[in-house]
């Protein structure tokens, strides 16, 4: 069978609630306007991601991975986040989602549930497995994505993106 490889940033993927679109270097000040909510950032291995420069180290790796996207609240036309595909491995069939967040006024609201399944149903055409590290503070997003199936499978260091490393689990779902 002929597998063609995942493409990180696809033109749009979209469903009735929530269109990701991919990140461009014009975003930045309204991702940052989001983003720099210190309570976004709480539980979150790096907790002043809010601060400007702190931010924008995030915002060069996210449009350094060529996987990263706007998250748009389709009924408002608001960004409510942002999230990307990372580290794909091709040769095992795998591939990270993450580096999500949100507004606070899109918390509890189902928009996570619709990107993570919009994203996997995408993933899944072309890997077998996707994983997430989240930080192993970050009880928010361990719920959320346990909630979507995914099992904890490891204990791991992570530098994200010129950080330092910081403890993260991996969780996995398998197609």
């Amino acid at each position: 069978m002929n597998i063609s490889p995942l493409n990180l940033q696809p033109e749009i993927l979209e469903d009735d609630l929530t269109k990701l679109i991919p990140l461009q270097e014009s975003d930045f000040n309204a991702l940052y306007k989001v983003a720099s909510d210190p309570l976004i950032w709480e539980q979150h291995p790096n907790k002043n991601r809010y601060e400007r420069e702190v931010f924008q180290n995030f915002f060069e790796g996210a449009m350094e991975s060529k996987g990263a996207f706007l998250i748009i609240d389709k009924t408002t036309g608001e960004i409510a986040g942002s999230t990307r595909f990372y580290e794909y491995d091709e040769e095992n069939r795998t591939v990270f989602i993450g580096y999500t967040f949100y507004g606070r006024k899109f918390w509890g609201t189902g928009f996570n549930t619709h990107v993570k399944k919009m994203m996997l149903e995408y993933a899944f055409k072309d890997v077998n497995k996707v994983q997430f590290h989240i930080g192993a503070e970050n009880y928010r997003s361990q719920k959320a994505i346990e909630k979507l199936g995914a099992v904890k499978v490891e204990e791991i260091e992570v530098a994200y993106y010129n950080e330092p490393s910081r403890h993260n689990f991996v969780y996995e779902i398998k197609k």
